[in-house]
């Protein structure tokens, strides 16, 4: 619920003398990462054919998917993270909200309670007898880095009675503002589940904020995480302990102070902003000691070869005890590309063969493109300035151009609002520097409208069409034309560490939330869609495709055209070879190209129509 007040994710700060005007963070109305994704349900359903499955069950959802594992799971009403929680028993955590699998909130959400999210196990073959001592374990969270769930909301644990088909209730935890991930264990004993067909379930069950006084503020809510689900035999009530050795928190940029920056930015100062070590986190879940082997590869993806690898060698690990270790990192990103550049950064785990390998192994994309980036690019909520005295309050983000630059757009990332109560004008704002806050106005963009963005994760390029001269300290933002709020896309993961900053009563003033606003500047050249020279191409439309990055296939959505007979798709690398030529198609197979950035270029009558940038992963 949108009123329990957890410190760092919503905090509300009384500013001098307009007491009522305040820095909000709520939670989203949508999830962009699911919606931009697009997978549809019977897509999902073609692959979750009811088989029944045979002990052990084990899921400690360290899979590379937003989706549940369909070879598990009959649903994908969940959306699978590492990044609604920092306390996890291992990366990957199972959220449950109050958005749909559509990452879109429920129709019927409401402020006296529905039922939410839910996460159903495929049948099982739980054919044994009560002294088999069967058990289910498992861990669960109440809030993590989000809106905890309020005393009558509750994450309910159901099993399904093949004999009688029916559910049936056996555990239940009501909301709460404790933040421990808490081990529970049920036996199961009775006959009823002692079947060939077993099931169970968890189940969410949620409330809005009663107060919908502002309804652009009502968003996400009631969060519960799960993790590491073990149903098995020959267990007790004490077995809620698992020996494995795993890697907890997700990996992060390996720069001082940027997730993302252009690469000819980064090479100016490279010294400065490259890290000296490669921070990892992990953890020994076993009750006795274990040893494991740390491994490091830093990848070139353009490039498809190894920029670096390193061991940081073998260590041991005392029973249930984490480790935040940073291993020594000798290395510069360098590349042979002068425009942009993308490296993958994999850490891993070498143990023991019994234990689980999935999450063993980390994966991140350094990049490097036209753009400053301090957020991960995942919103976990919402940012704005609200209440008596905001109109006219202003909110500003602080970057650094290492080199006199030229500012071609600002990419603002605005969540989804209940009601399309965001839909309003705002007015663009980049500022000079004046002290460590803004100063001159160097470019205003009024009455722009909020705009939820087609391109991953939500942004959308506001664009500065005649271009900005940036040298040094500069800032981007926005002043609101209103008292309401303005519900921005906030990372609860990466601190703005004072750069972050907002202006109400004639006075700047840092903020207070812990986390980053998701906004972007743009630099560099005219925004052209590649450093390829092709001019036939420059005044298409881009085409929307989804997912992208892609391993083996990417959609397309033609929109209004009609893309059918004489079109055709064409995919080419960087240097302009062509690798792909197929008569247009809405999903194409890309599984033959290997990890690197390409140009999509869709053409009708041998003349471009279309185009986007694919990025191919493994």
């Amino acid at each position: 619920m949108l009123k329990r007040i957890l410190s760092y994710v919503i905090l509300i700060h009384a500013l001098l003398i307009t007491a009522s005007a305040q820095e909000i963070v709520t939670g989203l109305r949508s999830n962009s990462i699911i919606i931009n994704n697009k997978k549809s349900l019977n897509e999902f359903k073609d692959l979750t054919v009811p088989d029944t499955l045979g002990l052990p069950f084990f899921d400690d959802f360290s899979g590379h998917s937003i989706y549940p594992d369909s070879k598990k799971w009959i649903d994908n009403f969940v959306f699978i993270n590492n990044t609604y929680s920092d306390k996890q028993i291992t990366e990957g955590i199972a959220t449950f909200d109050a958005l749909d699998n559509s990452g879109k909130m429920y129709a019927d959400a409401n402020s006296t309670g529905f039922k939410a999210d839910q996460l159903t196990s495929k049948p099982i073959n739980l054919s044994y007898n009560a002294s088999d001592n069967v058990f289910l374990s498992f861990f669960y969270q109440a809030g993590g880095l989000s809106d905890p769930p309020e005393a009558n909301d509750s994450l309910t644990l159901q099993f399904y009675s093949p004999g009688d088909q029916k559910w049936n209730s056996v555990w239940k935890s009501e909301g709460s503002l404790d933040q421990r991930f808490k081990p529970a264990i049920i036996r199961i004993d009775n006959n009823r589940y002692l079947q060939k067909g077993f099931q169970f379930r968890f189940v969410n069950y949620a409330s809005l904020s009663a107060d919908l006084s502002d309804p652009s503020m009502v968003g996400n809510c009631d969060i519960w995480n799960i993790d590491y689900v073990l149903l098995n035999k020959n267990r007790n009530a004490g077995d809620t302990i698992f020996p494995d050795v795993a890697y907890t928190l997700p990996l992060r940029s390996l720069l001082k102070s940027h997730e993302a920056m252009p690469w000819k930015q980064f090479r100016q100062v490279y010294l400065q902003e490259m890290a000296s070590a490669f921070p990892v986190h992990y953890r020994n879940n076993d009750t006795i000691t274990r040893n494991v082997t740390r491994n490091f590869e830093i990848f070139d993806v353009y490039k498809n070869s190894q920029a670096t690898s390193f061991s940081a060698g073998a260590t041991n690990i005392g029973p249930l005890t984490s480790v935040d270790y940073n291993a020594n990192l000798i290395y510069t990103f360098n590349t042979t590309f002068k425009d942009s550049a993308l490296f993958r950064i994999t850490a891993s785990l070498k143990t023991d063969n019994f234990d689980p390998k999935g999450n063993d192994t980390l994966i991140y994309y350094q990049v490097f493109k036209n753009y400053f980036a301090f957020d991960d690019g995942t919103s976990e909520g919402g940012y704005g300035v609200n209440g008596l005295g905001s109109r006219n309050a202003m909110v500003a983000y602080r970057f650094v151009s290492s080199m006199p630059d030229t500012l071609r757009a600002v990419r603002i990332c605005f969540n989804d609002s209940y009601l399309d109560a965001n839909k309003r004008d705002f007015d663009l704002m980049v500022w000079d520097n004046n002290n460590g806050v803004p100063g001159n106005v160097l470019y205003t963009r009024e009455s722009v409208t909020v705009e939820q963005g087609s391109m991953i994760n939500g942004f959308y390029n506001y664009t500065i069409p005649e271009g900005l001269l940036i040298n040094g300290t500069f800032y981007v933002g926005w002043r609101q034309r209103s008292e309401s709020f303005l519900n921005v896309g906030y990372d609860v993961n990466t601190p703005n560490e004072g750069k972050q900053l907002y202006w109400l009563n004639g006075e700047w003033r840092q903020s207070e939330v812990p986390g980053s606003i998701m906004i972007r500047p743009v630099v560099g050249g005219p925004l052209l869609i590649t450093s390829i020279n092709d001019t036939h191409i420059k005044n298409t439309k881009l085409k929307y495709i989804w997912p992208n990055p892609a391993m083996d296939f990417i959609n397309i959505d033609q929109g209004d055209s009609n893309l059918l007979g004489t079109s055709y798709i064409t995919i080419s690398d960087l240097n302009g070879r062509q690798l792909i030529n197929i008569p247009f198609s809405e999903r194409v197979d890309i599984s033959s190209l290997h990890e690197g950035m390409y140009i999509l270029v869709i053409s009708t009558n041998g003349l471009p129509v279309g185009y986007n940038r694919l990025i191919k992963i493994r």
